[in-house]
This record gives C-alpha cells, sequence and structure tokens, in this order.
C-alpha cells in the first residue's frame, strides 16, 4: 500500500515540532532554574500542607483564615528546622573534608597495591619526591566532591526565602473549589500528595534507624550521615547507595572500631535501605506513579544536569505529572505508555497485516 504524501509529509513536521518543542522547553527550564526550582519545589510543599488545612476546618471547626496561619506558620517552622539541620551538615562537612580527605589517603595507603603505580608515590624510591601526598588523585578528588556537595546545601538554603515566599501564596490563594473525582488537576493532586508523603514517612524512618545505628556503632558524624540518609532516599535507586557509602571512609579508618563493627557499618544501614526501599516504600506507594525503572533513572539524569541536586530530588514527581498530562490526549497517549512500562505498540503487528 503506497503511502500518503501530505500525510507523510505532515507526521515528519509532527515530530520536528516535538523534537524543537523538547529542546525549547529544556532551554527554559534550564536559563529559568533559579526561579522555576523555587517554585516547583514550592508546589509539592503546598500539597502537603492543604491537607493539614482541611483537617483543622472539618474536625476542629477551625475558620478558613485560622487553619491557612496556622498551617503556613508549621510549614515555614519545618522548613526553617530542615534548613538548620542542613546548614548543621554542610558546616559538618566542610570543616571536615580534610580529615576525611586524611582518612580516605590513610585507607588508599594500606591498599596501594591495588593501584595504577602513578596514583602514589613510593616512599621507598630515592627519585621520589617525598613531598607530594603519598595518594594525590583520589585524595583530591573526594575533597573536590564534599566541598562541591557542601556548596550545592548551602545553595538550596539561600533559596528558602523563595520557596516560602511562593507556598504562602499558593496555600492563602488556595479557594474552597475542590476538584472533581477522575479530573485531570485531582488525579495530579492525589498522586503527587501520596508520593510525597510516602517518601517523607519512609524516607524519616530510615534517616533515624541509620542514625542510631551508626551511632550505636561508634561511627563519628553517625547523626549527620543519618539526616544525609533521610535526604538522599528522596533520590530513587542512587541516593540509598551513596548514602550507604558515605560513612564507609570514617568506619574503616577509625582504629577505636573493630572488624565486626565496620562490617556493621555496610551491612545494617545497607539492610535498611533494602528492607525499607523494596518492601514498605512499594508497598504504600502502590502504582501511584507507574513509572519504568529505565525512565526514572533517565529523569535523574535529566534533571540533575539542568537543576542539580534539587532537579535529582523533584526529577520522579514531574516525570509523573507529565505522564499523567500524555495519558489525558489521545496523540500523546503511546508516549505515556511507553514511560509506564507497557511496549505493546512497539511488539504488535499494525491492524490489517
Amino acid at each position: 500500500m503506497a503511502k500518503d504524501p501530505a500525510n507523510y509529509e505532515q507526521r515528519i513536521q509532527t515530530v520536528c515540532l516535538l523534537i524543537l518543542t523538547a529542546l525549547g522547553i529544556t532551554g527554559a527550564l534550564y536559563f529559568f532554574s533559579s526561579v522555576l526550582v523555587p517554585f516547583v519545589l514550592a508546589i509539592f510543599l503546598t500539597l502537603c500542607l492543604i491537607p493539614a488545612i482541611d483537617v483543622q476546618m472539618k474536625l476542629l471547626r477551625i475558620p478558613r483564615r485560622t487553619a491557612i496561619l496556622t498551617t503556613v506558620a508549621v510549614g515555614c517552622a519545618l522548613l526553617i528546622l530542615g534548613a538548620f539541620l542542613v546548614t548543621v551538615a554542610a558546616n559538618q562537612i566542610a570543616e571536615s573534608k580534610d580529615d576525611y580527605g586524611k582518612q580516605f589517603q590513610q585507607l588508599l595507603v594500606k591498599t596501594r597495591g591495588l593501584l595504577p603505580p602513578e596514583w602514589y608515590t613510593d616512599p621507598n624510591d630515592a627519585k621520589a619526591d617525598l613531598s607530594e601526598p603519598l595518594i594525590r588523585i583520589p585524595t583530591n578528588t573526594i575533597r573536590k566532591v564534599l566541598t562541591d556537595t557542601a556548596s550545592s546545601i548551602m545553595g538550596v538554603i539561600s533559596n528558602g526565602l523563595l520557596v516560602v515566599i511562593f507556598m504562602i501564596f499558593m496555600i492563602a490563594g488556595k479557594g474552597t473549589y475542590k476538584a472533581s473525582p477522575g479530573s485531570l488537576w485531582w488525579e495530579v493532586e492525589s498522586r503527587i500528595k501520596r508520593y510525597v508523603l510516602t517518601m517523607i514517612f519512609t524516607s524519616g524512618i530510615t534517616g533515624v534507624l541509620v542514625g542510631l545505628v551508626l551511632t550505636f556503632l561508634g561511627v563519628k558524624f553517625g547523626w549527620m550521615f543519618g539526616f544525609l540518609a533521610f535526604l538522599l532516599n528522596f533520590i530513587p535507586n542512587i541516593g540509598s547507595i551513596i548514602a550507604t557509602i558515605l560513612p564507609l571512609p570514617v568506619a574503616l579508618i577509625d582504629p577505636e572500631l573493630g572488624m565486626i563493627s565496620k562490617i556493621l557499618v555496610l551491612v545494617i544501614p545497607g539492610g535498611i535501605q533494602f528492607l525499607i526501599g523494596n518492601l514498605l516504600q512499594p508497598k504504600m506507594m502502590g502504582e501511584s506513579l507507574d513509572l519504568h525503572p529505565i525512565v526514572v533513572l533517565l529523569s535523574l539524569i535529566f534533571f540533575g544536569t539542568i537543576w542539580g541536586i534539587i532537579g535529582m530530588f523533584l526529577a520522579v514527581p514531574i516525570t509523573a505529572v507529565v505522564k499523567i498530562f500524555l495519558q489525558r490526549f489521545g496523540y500523546t497517549r503511546a508516549i505515556a505508555d511507553l514511560i509506564s512500562g507497557k511496549t505493546d505498540m512497539l511488539t504488535k503487528s499494525p491492524a490489517g497485516k
């Protein structure tokens, strides 16, 4: 059957327009990130606080304005508390980066026989410059990573005021109108609420348990690693791995810790991350997002590239919202199915063949 030239040309134009639109949206997200990141973050925080207003109005019979004021006050208090904890953790990282680097260097010195020769200086070599550190590249790398992490966290704190302003106006501007069940906004609101509240609950449990375990085992900065586990748990898959590995150099070098304790530093937090991430969290979240793991990974890479670490925190809920919008329109429903991992359209033969 011959192709319709007009229809074929229209399809090509449509694909080209979609590609140009995607590039334009990516550029806009990157160049306006200083405003968009606090705005999007405020949207998700507002979705978490709106149920508190409804509870106060229905159960406590509190007037709407009073409920809004109390909710905004509680939300600001929580943001200030979170900012304080993040600031203290960032300062701990910045202040201890040299000690952390030295500990990492000592670890690498003990295992330098396994490293490439160009990575270290042999002190037994008569021609060696002993003024140079025994381990050069890895130490500089770990210090740079820690410094960049602390800078990223402090950058998030600096945008906190803008997030609060957006959040106050969103909560105050929300009317008494509620979206009807089954509507587009109702689906977006219900799914994102469930995702955010589930992540806060499970991440809180993870952070508390990891912090208690590390403190009980005698690991330095145990509470800080527990708080970082809480934050990193919002980054699917990658965050839990990073949170498990972070305390290892400190534990391995600490002479006061026995070999069993050093093994438990990896095994117990890793087990906690695995159980909560693979058993508790999916059961609570259900099919609220319906995203394929590959799509989740790609979204983390994309938003992490244009928005940094905050983009990785927001990548999954943003992708879920985009998927809901695509699902609602016939022309884009096939893309939404691919995002969900439904590949029937790729495996089935065209009709009539």
